[in-house]
């Protein structure tokens, strides 16, 4: 536990605690709409494995299909304390750990949804290689986040990133850069999301 890449940033896990009550009342109505769009990637077919990697406080819940069987993971156990309320329609299990690092076995996923999280973690392109790892061959990844594009300068973003990726977020994060450490992947879709494309919903593919 002492090794996993989350305890190398006390301060993230710290501050997570002290806003977790206030996270929702800031994040979720102005990505209510993005984040439903999103997941409209997940179909409400037959019964699948999903993993949502960075639950939260559990603001994907009530807009997840009712079929599958889902696994909710997340580093700080007060954002999962808050999600644990919002599950009563899943079929859900909750898990503490890290994105990072996840205590899965390999391709046991259909899909993994990394909402709001691939730009939060200190090592994006780690996130993104583990979600990859634990995908089953034809599974889909569904990714909304924020994201500076390639040789896009931002320098406001990237002044204001030496604070916030301390205790909050990185605003310094390029996609491209971070799918470049899973390159078994496919990108399917990538569309703008919010903010002028810098948010951007993303649907990854394994092939079979």
């Amino acid at each position: 536990m002492h090794n996993q890449p989350y305890n190398r940033n006390p301060l993230l896990r710290a501050s997570y605690s002290l806003i977790a009550p206030l996270y929702d009342f800031v994040v979720e109505r102005p990505m209510r709409k993005a984040r439903m769009r999103s997941l409209r990637a997940l179909s409400d077919g037959a019964s699948k494995q999903v993993l949502i990697s960075g639950a939260g406080t559990g603001l994907d819940l009530p807009w997840l299909p009712a079929p599958h069987r889902y696994t909710a993971l997340d580093f700080n156990p007060a954002m999962l304390a808050h999600a644990v309320r919002r599950s009563e329609k899943l079929d859900i299990g909750f898990v503490l750990g890290d994105s990072m690092d996840l205590p899965f076995a390999d391709a046991q996923f259909d899909h993994v949804v990394l909402h709001l999280i691939v730009a939060v973690v200190p090592e994006p392109q780690r996130c993104l290689s583990e979600a990859a790892r634990v995908l089953k061959p034809g599974g889909t990844i569904i990714l909304f986040d924020k994201f500076l594009h390639p040789h896009q300068h931002a320098p406001l973003r990237r002044l204001l990133n030496y604070i916030t990726r301390r205790f909050a977020t990185r605003m310094d994060v390029v996609f491209e850069d971070a799918l470049s450490a899973a390159p078994e992947l496919e990108v399917a879709s990538d569309v703008p999301a919010l903010g002028n494309g810098w948010f951007r919903s993303i649907v990854l593919r394994k092939p079979d």
